[in-house]
């Protein structure tokens, strides 16, 4: 454990907190492709992602409260949604180089698993998970609102509230004469808590996937994704 301490060691000084249980830290970090190849029983990070996912809620939705006094409930939930969804958590964790931490089944690491949207989303609510753990709601609080505050003040404005499916195929009608074609790829998980991932292509050429608890959600998160792709090169 003493050289995964000190693997782990640059997160903690990032986050500007030390786990009293560094194991807790560990199991959050490790993906269930790494514990399926194990030898040895090893847990993995789902049930503090589970966890973290709810804790997130709370503090976010604890902020807009005392600082969004103006929007109705309505808002706040889509603001919410907005924040915790797979491609906002995935870009928050790509920020505190979140991959590079995680432990994961060789497989997965060879096809790209340290970058993909889903499983650094999922790490993240772990993280979360795990910290509150550790600690207590004012900690977690201190430790990743300083992360969240600009996106939650980002998706106040009525931009946000985007149906990325509808921007894209109005992109790529105007730019390409064609519409886009989404393609569920692959489905994991049991039949309660099914996890779903699509593809969109773009005159046959995928240009975005995107992961989701629903066929819309990875919908449109793999529509955000083409989207801010095609957004970027015309910048």
């Amino acid at each position: 454990m003493h050289e995964r301490s000190q693997e782990l060691a640059p997160l903690q000084k990032t986050l500007g907190y030390t786990f009293c249980n560094l194991k807790l830290l560990d199991k959050a970090l490790t993906h269930k492709s790494y514990a399926n190849e194990s030898d040895t029983p090893i847990k993995h990070n789902e049930r503090f992602e589970f966890l973290g996912d709810s804790v997130l809620d709370l503090i976010i939705s604890g902020y807009m409260v005392l600082e969004f006094g103006d929007l109705a409930e309505g808002e706040l939930s889509k603001i919410r949604a907005a924040v915790v969804n797979e491609g906002c958590l995935a870009k928050l964790a790509r920020k505190i180089d979140l991959g590079n931490y995680l432990l994961m089944g060789k497989g997965e690491n060879l096809s790209g698993g340290r970058n993909k949207a889903s499983i650094l989303a999922d790490a993240y609510e772990a993280l979360v998970g795990a910290l509150f753990f550790d600690s207590n709601l004012e900690t977690v609080s201190r430790v990743f609102m300083p992360m969240l505050i600009d996106e939650v003040n980002k998706c106040k404005g009525p931009w946000t509230f985007r149906d990325y499916k509808s921007d894209l195929q109005e992109y790529t009608q105007n730019k390409f004469v064609c519409i886009p074609a989404y393609r569920v790829i692959r489905e994991t998980g049991p039949d309660h808590d099914k996890r779903f991932e699509v593809s969109v292509a773009i005159r046959s050429e995928i240009q975005g996937t995107g992961s989701g608890r629903s066929k819309k959600e990875a919908e449109q998160n793999a529509a955000q994704m083409a989207l801010e792709e095609y957004l970027s090169q015309s910048d």
